[in-house]
């Protein structure tokens, strides 16, 4: 999946390792987290499968600095990866944890999903702020069109955190009742 993503960035406008990350940053990491180490790694593959080609560019005093352009090769693979429809569950270890949840006790399970509640609300005020950045990017782009699928993965994003958040409410009443239950 990363590879992709990163080859569906390049797509839309050559950038240099660093510019990646910052469009990463901006869109992808959302709903896909990734460490500087593993999309300068994923960039090598990219441009080892011919999908990327990096081109080197000098700069007056400052260090050369490598610019990647995607191929043909490269557009036809995303293509193929778009048109895929198989889409695996998603493994989620949020769920995993919950199940055995019972190992503990109420008092210390508590915090985990007062915590993960937190994340959610901070999950949903950073969604909020991306229509802004989406409209930056088309226009950079000029890609309007685009945009409607990028509001598309926001409006996901949002409407799961808030189904996140109140999931975890739930849980938070659930285990104060057994507390309460205990006493």
């Amino acid at each position: 999946m990363l590879k992709h993503g990163i080859l569906g960035l390049i797509n839309y406008h050559e950038a240099t390792g660093y510019e990646v990350m910052e469009m990463f940053r901006d869109s992808l990491n959302y709903f896909w987290s990734a460490h500087t180490s593993q999309i300068y790694r994923e960039l090598q593959t990219l441009e080892k499968n011919k999908w990327v080609v990096g081109e080197t560019v000098e700069q007056t005093g400052k260090p050369d600095k490598k610019v990647y352009h995607i191929t043909e090769a490269g557009k036809e693979e995303l293509k193929k990866w778009l048109r895929d429809m198989s889409l695996k569950p998603v493994n989620s270890a949020l769920l995993c944890k919950t199940f055995f949840m019972g190992e503990l006790s109420p008092e210390e399970t508590l915090p985990f999903f007062e915590s993960y509640k937190i994340c959610c609300e901070q999950s949903i005020e950073e969604l909020s702020r991306v229509p802004e950045i989406i409209t930056n990017y088309e226009n950079l782009l000029d890609a309007k069109e685009k945009g409607i699928y990028w509001r598309m993965t926001v409006d996901y994003g949002l409407r799961n955190a808030k189904a996140n958040k109140e999931w975890c409410q739930y849980c938070i009443d659930e285990i104060k009742k057994l507390i309460k239950e205990r006493q």
